[in-house]
């Protein structure tokens, strides 16, 4: 995330925040190929018969995007960690829709992180995940915010402490205590059972 410049896509921001039209037609291309990654690192977690693919989410947080002329954009980290936030619920919704569709069967099963996997976890759905990181967001916010931008948004560590302006020492701090939670909120593991 390095070209352009924090500063050109900051000022693109305010400029369409402020109502500038062509701000968007110009940030639009910038932007595009940063999306377009961070997208793609989600969906390849997605099972092979997902029927969203990378393109269409990544069109879908720009209509998004543009329905929500009220926010005022701070820098390009707020953009970018905005873009995670929606492209999660896009996919939650889009789970869900699936779910209701099948009648409660059937949504596609992701893995939450390679060390769930090697740890012998079993498979969380996306719902589950959502639901999980809604309740940690509710005791430590900024633990289900590294979990969303790094997992949701595909963000590395130094780019997830520059959005949430800490050192990348406690990005990984709470990257690794937020993993051991949703394990074991997810598999239904108690601290005593440990």
């Amino acid at each position: 995330m390095t070209d352009p410049s924090a500063h050109e896509l900051t000022q693109l921001l305010q400029a369409w925040s402020g109502g500038d039209e062509r701000a968007l037609e110009k940030l639009t291309p910038l932007v595009f190929e940063e999306l377009r990654r961070i997208a793609h690192s989600y969906m390849a977690r997605e099972g092979s018969g997902h029927t969203l693919q990378t393109t269409a989410l990544v069109n879908e947080v720009y209509i998004r995007l543009a329905e929500a002329k009220e926010l005022d954009w701070q820098n390009r980290s707020h953009f970018f960690a905005v873009c995670a936030k929606l492209m999660r619920r896009i996919l939650v919704d889009f789970a869900r829709s699936r779910r209701s569709l099948k009648r409660g069967g059937g949504a596609a099963e992701i893995p939450f992180d390679e060390a769930f996997i090697a740890l012998g976890a079993p498979s969380s759905d996306l719902l589950s995940l959502d639901e999980a990181l809604n309740r940690l967001a509710e005791f430590d916010p900024r633990k289900s915010q590294v979990v969303e931008l790094r997992f949701f948004g595909g963000l590395n560590v130094e780019e997830t402490a520059e959005v949430l302006k800490v050192s990348p020492e406690t990005v990984l701090r709470d990257w690794r205590l937020a993993k051991a939670w949703l394990f074991r909120a997810l598999t239904g593991e108690s601290r005593d059972g440990a």
